[in-house]
């Protein structure tokens, strides 16, 4: 078990919570539904389909994201969760990136960088030495907050059907990091 804490900024709290507690799984929904619009937008001009949204998200459980060898972080802003990261090990010291999301209402406030950079001390705390995530091509806004934090773009570590761009950074251990004046 990670012996993660919770991280308060401002008006942000994020703290581990169960994959399946009833602010995770609505997060899920929030989020699933949110990527598949913008593909099939996209695509082929129309919203994603009721009974699809259903048997895919009821699909994905997202029981890789329980301990001990995965994280759900959830994000609160001022109480209300509206934000999620996750991490799940893949090795002994490479952790993927998984279901990074806020509600659109809630952007523009810091909110996703805080959830990578706590995703990531729980990596740490996992034991990972990097971090690995894909992503799609019209998820720019994605893209660019994985890069403004220190991703860089590698080739492919899976086959997964709508990934269209791979990152990667190095973790290093805080403990290990010297400040030099």
């Amino acid at each position: 078990m990670t012996r993660m804490s919770s991280t308060t900024t401002t008006a942000w709290s994020i703290a581990p919570e169960p994959h399946d507690s009833p602010a995770a799984v609505a997060l899920w929904r929030a989020y699933y539904t949110e990527v598949s619009d913008r593909w099939y937008l996209l695509h082929e001009g129309r919203r994603t389909d009721p009974d699809e949204l259903e048997r895919e998200v009821a699909a994905d459980s997202g029981d890789y994201l329980a301990p001990p060898g995965g994280l759900l972080l959830v994000a609160r802003y001022g109480g209300e969760p509206l934000g999620t990261a996750g991490v799940r090990m893949l090795d002994p010291v490479t952790a993927e990136l998984k279901r990074v999301f806020l509600h659109e209402r809630a952007r523009g406030r810091g909110g996703a960088a805080l959830l990578v950079t706590a995703a990531e001390d729980a990596a740490r705390d996992l034991g990972a030495e990097r971090m690995v995530l894909d992503t799609r091509n019209d998820l720019v806004e994605a893209r660019a907050l994985y890069t403004r934090l220190g991703y860089e773009e590698t080739e492919p570590h899976n086959q997964q059907l709508y990934a269209e761009h791979w990152f990667r950074k190095d973790l290093f251990r805080k403990d290990l990091l010297r400040n030099d004046l």
